[in-house]
């Protein structure tokens, strides 16, 4: 009998892919999007000039997830979680140190708002010592708790007790699992209810049957209610649940996990457990074949190079992560094309963008997802078709294969991960012998990937097409609106 495969939720079956050949594929540090100065100037000084994929990749992903200090997520959507997995030597521990520092770097009061949970006493000293180099100078505490010391010793230096009651001296835990149940349960004081952090290194180890009791109490006491003062009232967390009014009147700290692993368990009912939060996974660890898409062999693509369509001239624009919706805006407005396929690669990313654009004002725009039933998806193409709608938002899924009539632009608003989707998606305008135009927009730090892509399927003919700051500054204030708007309507 065939073998039953199982079944896969999508962030395992898609995860972002990570370059494998860590030293063809360094990463100057000044390139990767978003690091402060001060820790740039710190690497510097450790001797460390450019970043390993994993890093590149990772940090700009978690501090994207802080963008709005660490109180809030990103446009006040709770972050999602991250799940790396990557080969040990691949470089984990400093994607989340330097993260997590520049994120903590201008708190005020100090709480625990970072917990590292790792298996052995070495380990855990080894990440604490990066964590030591990265916050020297800031005044960021960093506490080791792994039961060399005294229980005694190791409360003094985690809790003070004061006439107003007990304050942390921590910012930053470094643990190991039975120490550290150890004082949540019996050390007066010691409050995780402020943590915003959890990062769980050699993951696949920590959810043994043995330390998924260890990771139940963190998360228990993480969303504790506190009755000391009335102060941290304001700021009280309750279990992540349907949004309502009550839970949406004060700001949440979200607690977001971040899972390192050498080899992340595929095992769904595992990490069922873990209970994560719209996870993405960023792994290295894949088989070779696998790198040019769907799963087909390397060797038989080599000579087969892909045909695009005659009438189809490719552009790509290098921008921020910022300036991205930015960009559609002032192509769709300033620069007034029409009948525009835009894709993205989530239906998150999609329906996010769709809401963006109308909240923005002047575009007719639609969105296409499997989020939709088909006879509504049905009607929008026809309307689009028509010249009604001049903007479509949507997912490779559900744009694989269809015949779109009348596509003047494909806009990759993410730049596509493989080939196979780049070839897809442009395919779709310039058809039956018609021109169009496919312009991606690619993020700085993946520039080389995306270059490097086309260069092996043969495609040499995209041209690079900067678009000037200035010319996206009269968007700038509407867009502003329109983002707080967004938030109103999301909360």
């Amino acid at each position: 009998s065939p073998q039953v495969q199982p079944f896969l939720p999508q962030w395992l079956a898609q995860p972002k892919l990570v370059q494998k050949r860590i030293k063809d594929n360094l990463i100057p540090i000044r390139d990767v999007p978003g690091i402060h100065p001060r820790l740039l100037k710190k690497l510097q000084m450790n001797g460390i000039e450019s970043f390993f994929p994993v890093q590149a990749e990772v940090i700009p992903a978690v501090l994207q997830s802080a963008s709005n200090g660490y109180l809030m997520g990103q446009g006040g959507y709770r972050p999602k979680d991250i799940c790396v997995s990557a080969p040990t030597g691949s470089g984990k521990t400093l994607s989340f140190v330097i993260p997590i520092v520049q994120v903590l770097l201008d708190r005020v009061v100090c709480q625990v708002r970072a917990l590292v949970v790792l298996p052995t006493k070495e380990l855990a000293q080894q990440v604490s010592k990066v964590f030591n180099i990265y916050t020297d100078g800031t005044g960021l505490k960093v506490v080791l708790i792994t039961g060399q010391k005294s229980f005694a010793k190791e409360q003094e230096m985690l809790v003070q007790k004061k006439v107003t009651g007990y304050c942390s001296l921590a910012d930053i835990i470094v643990a190991t699992p039975g120490r550290l149940t150890d004082h949540i349960s019996q050390t007066p004081g010691f409050s995780l209810t402020q943590l915003r952090f959890l990062i769980v290194d050699e993951a696949d180890r920590m959810i043994d049957d043995m330390h998924q009791n260890c990771l139940n109490q963190i998360v228990k006491a993480a969303f504790q209610v506190e009755n000391d003062s009335g102060s941290s009232m304001l700021f009280q967390r309750t279990k992540p649940g349907p949004v309502t009014a009550a839970s949406s009147c004060y700001p949440q700290i979200p607690l977001q996990k971040l899972l390192f692993s050498a080899t992340l368990t595929q095992d769904p009912e595992k990490l069922q457990q873990l209970d994560l939060f719209q996870p993405r996974l960023f792994t290295s660890v894949y088989s070779e074949k696998k790198t040019l898409g769907d799963g087909t062999e390397a060797e038989q693509d080599t000579n087969k190079k892909y045909i695009l369509p005659e009438g189809l001239s490719q552009c790509y624009v290098p921008c921020d992560l910022n300036s991205k919706p930015l960009l559609l805006l002032h192509f769709m407005l300033t620069m007034k094309f029409t009948r525009v396929l835009c894709f993205t690669n989530s239906r998150e990313a999609s329906h996010r963008l769709f809401l963006l654009v109308q909240a923005f004002g002047g575009v007719t725009a639609a969105e296409f997802s499997s989020r939709l039933p088909p006879n509504e998806r049905q009607r929008t193409m026809k309307e689009f078709e028509q010249g009604k709608i001049q903007l479509l938002i949507s997912t490779d899924a559900t744009a694989r294969g269809i015949d779109v009539k009348g596509v003047n632009y494909v806009i990759n608003y993410d730049a596509p991960q493989f080939i196979r989707a780049y070839i897809h998606r442009v395919g779709r305008t310039a058809r039956a012998g018609k021109v169009g135009v496919a312009f991606s927009l690619v993020l700085r730090i993946q520039e080389r990937r995306f270059l490097r892509m086309l260069k092996d399927a043969g495609i040499q003919d995209i041209k690079k097409h900067p678009v000037k700051g200035n010319s996206l500054k009269p968007l700038v204030q509407q867009y502003e609106e329109a983002l707080s708007k967004l938030e109103k309507t999301v909360k």
